[in-house]
């Protein structure tokens, strides 16, 4: 009687080590990163962006058809070819970006965007694709006016809402008018119109402005310091797609090792100066 006693406790307790281990596989398998999958499955990689940042993205007519070009785009091509995807490109405001992405609206975000604390506690981040650093745009001739953050005191300085350089802008110009606005194109044509003192902008933004309009613009001599996290531009991910942004940095690697990047960079800003961007 002992040890049918003993059988059938023992019965039990291997059953429920069978219970409990498929428990842990289900588990496991519903924890499971499936993000390329969905993408793969739907057959489209949709990517968020806000086309204002020209050489980066902004937008052109091509053959009567509106599209959206640039930089980042070159790249987010990359990617849906690394997922043997079609690319769809959302066009919206950059502070709706963020929220799209959790939303699950859009798979991933190439705008320009940089790492900042605020931002980690909501997505993730690819490894850097492109190194930035700001600058002030302002009208032809007052460069050297504006050479100091002093000489900038009661000024209309414009920047991007949500961006890093309105971050940054806050901490810099405390004596200054920040106008906070949703798109830079609307910015730097206020500026041209004298509504602006001047426009915080990534360098790369800036220089083209001045190169396409240089009876316009210049670039002051005033240093606008870069904080360390917001000196690249990265490709903002999903936290727990780590498949995905596995497959991301893939990309990125491989055009930065065969020299693609430079060379798409470039065509961007041959684009930008064909459709006058």
């Amino acid at each position: 009687m002992k040890k049918i006693y003993k059988k059938l406790i023992l019965t039990i307790l291997l059953l429920g080590l069978i219970v409990s281990a498929a428990g842990c596989s289900s588990s496991n398998s519903n924890n499971k990163d499936n993000s390329v999958k969905k993408i793969q499955d739907k057959g489209t990689l949709v990517v968020g962006t806000s086309a204002d940042f020209a050489p980066f993205e902004f937008p052109i007519v091509k053959n009567g058809k509106k599209q959206i070009v640039g930089y980042d785009m070159m790249i987010a091509k990359k990617i849906a070819k690394e997922l043997h995807v079609k690319l769809k490109i959302q066009n919206e405001e950059f502070s709706s970006l963020i929220t799209d992405l959790r939303g699950n609206k859009i798979d991933l975000i190439i705008a320009g965007l940089s790492v900042t604390k605020q931002r980690e506690k909501y997505i993730s981040f690819s490894k850097p694709y492109y190194k930035a650093s700001d600058v002030l745009l302002v009208r032809k001739g007052n460069s050297q006016k504006y050479n100091s953050v002093k000489s900038l005191t009661s000024k209309n300085i414009g920047v991007q809402q949500s961006s890093s350089q309105e971050r940054e802008a806050k901490k810099i110009f405390k004596k200054s008018t920040l106008i906070v606005e949703s798109a830079v194109t609307g910015l730097v044509t206020e500026l041209s119109q004298d509504k602006l003192d001047g426009v915080v902008l990534g360098q790369a933004i800036a220089t083209e402005y001045v190169s396409k309009f240089p009876d316009k613009y210049a670039i002051a001599k005033v240093n606008v310091p870069v904080k360390k996290d917001a000196q690249t531009n990265n490709i903002g991910v999903r936290k727990g797609d780590k498949e995905l942004r596995k497959r991301v940095n893939k990309v990125i690697t491989q055009i930065q090792k065969n020299g693609e990047d430079t060379k798409m960079f470039n065509e961007a800003k041959q684009l930008q100066d064909k459709y006058g961007k």
